[in-house]
């Protein structure tokens, strides 16, 4: 995604996530933990007869090196909830000339008379995760392939919470408290990408973030 800022204002912003990350994350609920952690609940997600409610807890680990790294713990005082998620993320900051603004956005910021940055960030956030589900008995009567395709589709919607959504959010939340205007939809877009084996289809390689 792209920041209409340099990347020190940027830093500052992402460094300073008790500030925004709580509310970046709604609908999910984020509660604090200790200095630097959330527990999120990520929503109820159902299929086949059988609902769950997962629960993360992640660490946002100060930047080092220009890489913000935010990650998984196990949940405390949590008996066995029948599902695992191994949640590893890295976001980089890289800093380009802001003669690349498109014609609207260089209108956007005449009308607010306000000066167009001379350089502007653009954030990448790689995100790997890993989801175990253990389904009750019953489930595993159905065919193989139902149950397989089943996990994905839990997979997909608990990425699409996690990962476009709450990018869209914070870059949506860092330029309204700058009084910037918001880049364009060309401006911010996740690619999936599978595990080796698996297809890949074409509809996953460059999907803008919707609001």
């Amino acid at each position: 995604m792209e920041m209409f800022a340099p990347g020190q204002e940027v830093d500052d912003y992402l460094q300073a996530h008790q500030g925004w990350f709580r509310r970046c994350a709604q609908p999910m609920q984020a509660d604090p933990l200790g200095d630097h952690g959330y527990v999120l609940t990520i929503g109820k997600f159902g299929a086949l007869g059988f609902d769950v409610e997962p629960k993360i807890a992640v660490v946002l680990e100060p930047p080092q090196d220009g890489n913000y790294l935010m990650h998984t713990v196990p949940l405390p005082d949590t008996p066995n909830l029948g599902y695992e998620v191994d949640f590893l993320s890295n976001m980089t900051l890289h800093q380009v000339n802001g003669d690349r603004l498109t014609e609207k956005s260089l209108k956007q910021f005449a009308q607010a008379e306000i000066p167009w940055p001379e350089t502007i960030t653009q954030v990448e956030w790689d995100l790997k995760m890993d989801v175990a589900v253990q389904f009750p008995g019953y489930i595993y009567k159905l065919p193989m392939k139902l149950i397989q395709s089943t996990g994905d589709r839990l997979l997909t919607e608990i990425v699409r919470q996690v990962s476009p959504r709450l990018t869209y959010k914070v870059q949506q939340d860092f330029h309204q408290e700058k009084g910037l205007p918001l880049p364009p939809k060309s401006g911010r877009y996740f690619q999936r990408i599978r595990p080796a084996g698996e297809e890949q289809s074409e509809s996953e390689t460059e999907t803008e973030v919707e609001s």
